[in-house]
């Protein structure tokens, strides 16, 4: 295994890496390095929604190393999230050519912008005329198939391209199905600018056999899986797959941190208890019998009723 520092990093994942999420996460496991915020989508307005923008105000995040990140196929939108991020007091936008959702991909976003290499071209050429940011872009390997990224890298070479982080999967599969390591060890083999791993590193152990895999890498991204078990981060970063002794009692101190930033921030019971759901279906599969788990948060129909749950089930173990 490879003895060289390893940098971690946050995936944005939409509607939970918010930055109650990264704050709570950071406080009580630490790990991260750099968080990635979910991204900024225009939709053909520029004005930036409040909701993006509390996301990623400094004083939002004044503990936390974080990047904003762009959803676009405009160059016009690229430049006024620019100028917005910077007056912000960032200096660096990610760029999303990886989100695999249908809602995204069919507007020629997201995956569904990678095998669109002119107008990829056209944008970057533009933002890098009349802004100064620093680009850094997420991608997965195209969205039909592995070899649109390859037809796309040589275009980015134009560019100084900060890094280029790759989800090794393509678009249509979604979260489905297993990273193709062998497509992801071609962009390694064709691609000139520094790249960074993500997808499915779930457990240390899966982490090892990765970086043993791909010993050049040393900046990873941890999505769902940072979700499903926050201790798994630092574990990587101790080199260790022990839990601490207090796992649940840590755990249970950051879902209450957690759930009183959702409760201020929501209208009501009703979507408190679907946000709260989004994150168990991913917080269950770190518990003992994960099925009963999920099945005790889903019949909590009050927030009496789930808090009662997340007692019982913290309590149970």
């Amino acid at each position: 295994m490879s003895n060289q520092p390893i940098t971690l990093l946050s995936s944005p994942l939409q509607g939970f890496t918010d930055f109650r999420f990264r704050n709570a996460f950071h406080h009580y496991f630490g790990g991260i390095d750099t968080f990635y915020s979910p991204y900024i989508r225009l939709n053909g307005k520029l004005i930036v929604k409040p909701a993006y923008e509390r996301d990623i105000l400094p004083k939002n995040n004044s503990t936390l190393h974080v990047i904003p990140q762009i959803m676009t196929n405009d160059a016009d939108e690229f430049l006024f999230v620019a100028k917005y991020v910077q007056d912000l007091g960032y200096n660096e936008l990610n760029w999303n050519l990886g989100c695999p959702y249908p809602m995204v991909t069919n507007r020629g976003m997201g995956s569904g912008l990678i095998k669109e290499v002119d107008r990829i071209d056209a944008i970057l050429e533009k933002v890098h005329q009349e802004s100064d940011i620093v680009v850094s872009m997420k991608m997965r390997m195209g969205y039909e198939n592995s070899e649109e990224i390859l037809e796309t890298l040589p275009i980015l070479e134009k560019y100084p391209i900060k890094n280029i982080a790759i989800h090794a999967r393509i678009g249509k599969q979604l979260y489905k199905g297993g990273v193709d390591l062998e497509s992801f060890q071609k962009c390694l083999d064709h691609a000139k600018h520094k790249i960074y791993y993500n997808g499915d590193i779930a457990s240390v152990e899966k982490f090892r056999e990765l970086q043993e895999r791909f010993p050049s890498i040393d900046h990873w991204m941890i999505g769902r899986g940072l979700i499903a078990d926050p201790f798994l981060p630092q574990m990587i970063k101790e080199n260790t797959t022990e839990y601490p002794d207090d796992r649940f009692e840590i755990f249970s101190k950051f879902h209450d941190t957690l759930y009183a930033a959702f409760e201020q921030s929501l209208s009501g019971n009703k979507h408190l208890h679907i946000k709260m759901l989004s994150f168990w279906e991913y917080f269950s599969t770190s518990f003992p019998e994960s099925r009963k788990v999920l099945k005790k948060i889903k019949k909590a129909k009050n927030a009496r009723h789930y808090e009662d749950a997340v007692r019982e089930i913290l309590y149970d173990i």
